[in-house]
């Protein structure tokens, strides 16, 4: 298939293996001042005129592998730098293996395939001109799953980001990668986090959606290669209630504060029965109704969805 990769690696190192990453593309600075537009691509037996040369191209992901049929972005830059530093943009084109008829000259030919790109300089003359850039380039599909069910793409969000010597989050590259996404990524080692995501429901006093299910992973790409990654959270959907009795009906106007065990606040609700995801683990929840604060422990276990019920009596008051 168009675009994919030829050699698939189902090597992963332990229990939750994530996603990716990506350098960003480097390039020389461009400058279209003083120069004629940039052309597109043309035909590869269109004959060469006179002071002209054609320049044919094409890159593959490892020196041996075939050549990427889709996802390109070629650009042509004239080598030699303006006063301002930067390089004049001779031509442009996303064909896999484009042909240019551009004036006999030294020029800069940067190609970007997703995050990867390799640069290369060349000499155009009269007789056609044949070259192969080598992206050292792989990718990764990462996909999710709650205990054995799927998490849908709407659920997860991926970040990547290439990590330094005591830092895994040094570098962010890309955030908001989805589950089944393919990214093309230089070759290398990256820290991949995937937070599982809740939706903010009607009531919630926090404006994001990222709960506390995290998982991370470091991750080897490899030229030439998809990886397909597994990423595995653990966690629960819990609806919380104040209520004067267990099984009863519950309260409205109640605010909620979820805590972990040391009272690290987690989540803010409020409303009747408000809903949030929480990664499996021990909490404290504290309720304050109608000028009264009760508060109850509880405990998550994964992919168990389930009621939480603090029972509203004297007994039970904790300090606010």
């Amino acid at each position: 298939m168009p675009g994919r990769f030829p050699i698939r690696n189902a090597a992963l190192a332990g229990w939750a293996v994530a996603l990716l990453v990506a350098i960003l593309p480097a390039g020389a600075q461009v400058s279209t001042g003083g120069h004629d537009a940039a052309p597109a691509s043309v035909p590869a037996n269109e004959a060469a005129q006179p002071g002209r040369g054609m320049l044919r191209l094409s890159a593959g992901l490892a020196a041996d592998t075939p050549a990427v049929r889709a996802g390109l972005v070629w650009r042509v830059f004239d080598a030699q730098a303006q006063p301002d530093g930067g390089h004049a943009l001779r031509a442009q084109s996303n064909d896999a293996e484009p042909a240019f008829t551009i004036p006999a000259g030294s020029y800069l030919v940067h190609v970007a395939y997703g995050f990867a790109s390799a640069l290369k300089r060349v000499e155009v003359t009269g007789r056609p001109v044949v070259e192969r850039l080598n992206l050292n380039a792989g990718g990764i599909e990462v996909k999710a799953v709650l205990g054995e069910v799927p998490i849908t793409p709407d659920k997860l969000s991926l970040s990547i980001y290439v990590p330094e010597r005591g830092n895994s989050e040094a570098k962010l590259i890309m955030a908001g990668a989805k589950p089944g996404q393919i990214v093309r990524l230089p070759e290398g080692l990256y820290h991949v986090v995937s937070t599982y995501l809740d939706t903010v429901g009607v009531g919630s006093l926090t404006p994001v959606t990222d709960t506390n299910s995290i998982v991370s992973a470091d991750l080897r790409v490899q030229a030439g290669k998809l990886t397909e990654a597994t990423v595995r959270h653990m966690a629960a959907v819990l609806t919380l209630k104040l209520v004067n009795a267990p099984g009863g009906e519950a309260l409205a106007n109640t605010s909620f504060t979820i805590l972990t065990p040391g009272g690290d606040i987690i989540r803010e609700l409020i409303g009747a029965f408000p809903s949030l995801v929480l990664a499996e683990g021990d909490y404290l929840v504290i309720a304050r109704h109608n000028g009264k604060t009760f508060q109850s422990e509880f405990k998550v276990e994964s992919n168990l969805d389930r009621d939480v019920e603090v029972i509203a009596q004297s007994q039970t008051q904790a300090g606010p």
